[in-house]
């Protein structure tokens, strides 16, 4: 497997605390990789680094083989690291072939382009994208009009219009219910794997994770304290720790991992994770 991205010591201090403490990984070509931990662990502040909206106080993060940490958010993108985030960033009176039309002249840079109609540009390209993603039947519906798990995948077109080998996906299936959340990283993963990227996601549903993640990173308290299969992280014993609430201020909740028996109903954390 084609290593994409490189993390090595990668550091943020803020004053006296630090936030994320020397983290290792990589991310392959083809890769769905989750990153989870408790609230505070750092997960998002390791995200903005990677992708030029922080500065790190220490550390490398290498793309492709070259070196992006210190690039501004602009350049990182155009090298082909995708991001999306958490709320949907859509524009609600267009149509979903005209959102997806917008993200193709973005990324062809054509600024002036935004001058004139949305639908002249590429609209067959547009299409095709739609239809990767399900959506080539409400591609003339305007977006504010959408259901909440169609403006996800509609964002999700809209990343890969940029064409990245990896993205960056915060919480893709926020505000979504189970079966919804399901279908998309299904479907996030399906294409990722035609397309041979590499995904990188932070996810509060646990359920996701171990059914989807080809691999798991797990942050606590800015360290990365594991790394492995579902079944590897399952079975870590410092996770299981973390994930029991035995250690103060890092549990939330067993259960979400799937871990069964005594131990999992000890752990009064509740199931969700919170943001860094």
């Amino acid at each position: 497997m084609t290593t994409l991205l490189q993390v090595r010591g990668l550091t943020r201090r803020f004053g006296g605390n630090l936030a994320v403490d020397g983290v290792d990984f990589d991310v392959g070509a083809g890769e769905l990789l989750a990153m989870i931990g408790p609230n505070g662990a750092g997960k998002s502040t390791t995200f903005n680094m990677i992708n030029g909206q922080l500065s790190a106080t220490a550390g490398s993060v290498h793309f492709q083989g070259r070196e992006i940490l210190g690039m501004p958010s602009h350049k990182v993108a155009r090298l082909g690291v995708g991001r999306s985030f958490q709320i949907a960033a859509t524009f609600a009176s267009l149509t979903a072939l005209q959102n997806v039309q917008a993200a193709l002249i973005s990324h062809r840079r054509r600024v002036f382009s935004f001058l004139s109609r949305a639908d002249r540009h590429e609209p067959e390209k547009a299409m095709e994208l739609l239809d990767q993603v399900g959506m080539r039947h409400l591609a003339h519906k305007p977006a504010g009009d959408l259901a909440y798990g169609d403006v996800k995948r509609l964002e999700f077109a809209m990343s890969l219009a940029a064409e990245p080998r990896l993205l960056l996906m915060d919480e893709p299936t926020a505000g979504m219910a189970p079966a919804e959340r399901n279908a998309l990283v299904a479907l996030v993963k399906r294409i990722i794997k035609s397309r041979d990227m590499g995904v990188l996601f932070t996810e509060h549903s646990m359920d996701v994770v171990f059914d989807y993640a080809d691999r798991i990173i797990v942050l606590a308290r800015g360290k990365l304290i594991a790394q492995g299969s579902p079944d590897e992280i399952r079975a870590h014993p410092q996770v299981r720790e973390v994930y029991f609430g035995t250690t103060p201020g890092l549990g939330f909740g067993a259960e979400a991992l799937g871990f069964s028996g005594p131990a999992a109903s000890d752990g009064g954390a509740p199931e969700t994770e919170g943001r860094s």
